[in-house]
């Protein structure tokens, strides 16, 4: 075998695979956002859950881009685990559709669809042709990377070495390692299944054995979910093993039966290419009725599967429990919980993991505020304290999710995501700004108790009323933020005139008081800038409900401080 036969397979290699991830993510990131938000809503079913879970990797061509996707979904608490075994087992069979796609021999037509999607990639502005470009593109260098390994593996079948190598390959543990091996260093069950299925209809290796290395491309496949679990939660880690044991069990399973019924599976298998009119004839190197043997065999060895598994998730799920056992840590608030280098990472997931994070950042800053108003009134030492040591904590979240922000905007994101990045920004810094509003409040607070001065209980009333309308604001464009919950928009905007007119109204009812010689100046000045940050609260708090809404939605005039 001579170099020129090692770089011919080593080049169609490279444009298989490349061309496989360039599909994969052009399709995640032209549809990767619409995809998700059915994934979420679906998931509540579990047998809908997993129709999705096979829509979804039919769509993006990746059972492990879809599994470390549900993984991340799973350590935002986005989804539970046995949501997320719905998805997994979709996953399973979505993933054959690369299989099938690749036994039907495109490689003369792949020009067109090389020369289609680089004149879209290089010559259209528009993101999402550029993304359905990346699309067309993978589809041809994949198909254009096989017609080249089917060329060099021609010239294979003339070593006897090789020949000897590949014939060796019979016993079953064998297979299954290797196919393993394969997969957990390609990271794509598609791809390893994809050049067993060349080699094998290039006569390399028999179909029977195929079985066994598909199996072992079955068990690889959970490498990726894994390995992305590792930083998570424990509950990422729970539902990478729920992705890990549907696997093996469901391959042990089909081991077994194999052991007793292998020339049967091998008789229906083939019987299936036959009656569908194929026939052992070359094509350009490749046997189609044997390149869909192996493509079926994919097929219905992860449907057997999801069929073993589907009765025993609750037990899978609880098996979880006993491998990654306790509960997590609480994460104080110097630390990231959503996001960052040791958390679950995937593009399709990242903004939804920056939305957990940023709503954790705004809960902390809310129940900030509210010490904040007490404190005013109780002016407690030690309350006042820790509200600004809370800010702190504030301050650093605002900056970490902003510096995540900037390495999420250089990244791949689907297109629909990337849109909202603007927003989230926005919402970072009101959400910031409101804990300064605290800190505000700590200052008075601080005042009041320095000078012994005291707010009137009139004055503590009407601040209260104002700071449980602005609460109310807060809690609607929370939910309308985390969950793009429109429901409540009405409310916001009317809450917000009604603060505003209250502010005018506490503001009236102060000069008043001044008058009437009810209170002190300096009293009255704190009141005054305490009605004055409440509004602006209430501000932020609109500005956050309607930052990353749709465009199709009436949104106010922003208010940016």
């Amino acid at each position: 075998m001579g170099m020129q036969v090692v770089m011919a397979l080593a080049a169609g290699l490279g444009l298989f695979l490349y061309g496989m991830k360039l599909m994969s993510e052009g399709l995640e990131k032209a549809a990767g956002a619409r995809l998700r938000k059915i994934l979420e809503m679906v998931t509540k079913n579990r047998f809908l859950g997993m129709l999705m879970g096979i829509l979804f990797t039919a769509v993006i061509q990746s059972s492990s881009a879809t599994t470390v996707l549900v993984v991340s979904f799973v350590n935002a608490g986005l989804m539970d685990l046995m949501q997320a075994a719905g998805v997994i087992l979709g996953a399973n069979i979505g993933t054959t559709v690369t299989a099938q796609l690749i036994a039907f021999n495109l490689s003369d037509v792949a020009p067109f669809f090389l020369i289609g999607g680089v004149v879209m990639v290089m010559f259209f502005k528009q993101p999402m042709i550029k993304r359905i470009g990346e699309v067309i593109l993978g589809f041809g260098m994949l198909f254009f990377g096989m017609s080249v390994m089917s060329g060099g593996m021609e010239t294979l079948k003339e070593s006897e070495i090789i020949v000897h190598i590949l014939s060796s390959l019979t016993h079953p543990l064998l297979a299954v390692g290797v196919g393993f091996l394969v997969t957990a260093v390609l990271q794509s069950s598609s791809a390893t299944v994809g050049i067993v299925l060349l080699m094998a209809s290039q006569g390399l290796i028999p179909l029977g054995i195929c079985f066994y290395i598909i199996l072992g491309c079955n068990m690889g496949s959970c490498v990726s979910a894994l390995l992305a679990s590792i930083g998570g939660k424990k509950m990422a880690k729970r539902a990478a093993y729920i992705h890990f044991i549907i696997n093996i069990v469901g391959s042990a399973v089909i081991m077994l039966v194999l052991c007793f019924l292998h020339d049967e599976i091998l008789e229906l298998i083939t019987g299936i290419s036959s009656a569908m009119g194929l026939k052992d004839v070359y094509v350009d190197g490749i046997n189609a009725k044997i390149a869909r043997d192996v493509a079926n065999t994919h097929l219905i060895f992860k449907v057997f599967q999801v069929f073993v598994c589907f009765p025993l998730v609750k037990p899978i799920v609880k098996l979880t429990y006993l491998l990654v056992p306790g509960d997590d840590k609480k994460a104080d608030n110097m630390h990231l919980e959503y996001i960052g280098e040791n958390n679950v990472f995937s593009t399709t997931a990242a903004v939804p993991n920056i939305i957990s994070e940023t709503t954790r950042m705004a809960g902390i800053a809310i129940d900030n505020l509210s010490k904040g108003i007490d404190a005013l009134f109780t002016k407690d030492p030690d309350v006042i304290e820790e509200i600004y040591k809370t800010e702190e904590s504030v301050n650093f979240l605002n900056e970490q999710i902003t510096n995540y922000l900037v390495k999420a905007n250089q990244l791949s994101l689907p297109v629909e995501d990337r849109k909202l990045l603007g927003g989230l920004f926005h919402v970072v810094n009101d959400i910031e700004r409101i804990g300064d509003h605290a800190e505000n409040m700590a200052d008075a607070a601080k005042q009041l108790s320095e000078d012994g001065l005291s707010i009137s209980k009139d004055a503590e009333n009407q601040i209260r009323e104002m700071f449980g309308k602005a609460r109310t604001l807060l809690q609607y464009s929370l939910e309308a933020f985390e969950k793009k919950n429109e429901e409540h928009l009405r409310d916001i905007l009317s809450l917000e005139d009604e603060i505003d007119e209250l502010e005018r109204v506490l503001q009236q009812s102060h000069v008043e008081r001044l008058t009437g010689g009810e209170c002190d100046a300096e009293t009255g000045m704190i009141f005054t800038d305490v009605v004055s940050n409440i509004e602006r609260v209430a501000d932020h708090a609109t500005n956050i409900a309607f930052s990353i809404m749709s465009d199709d939605v009436q949104k106010p005039e922003l208010k940016r401080f």
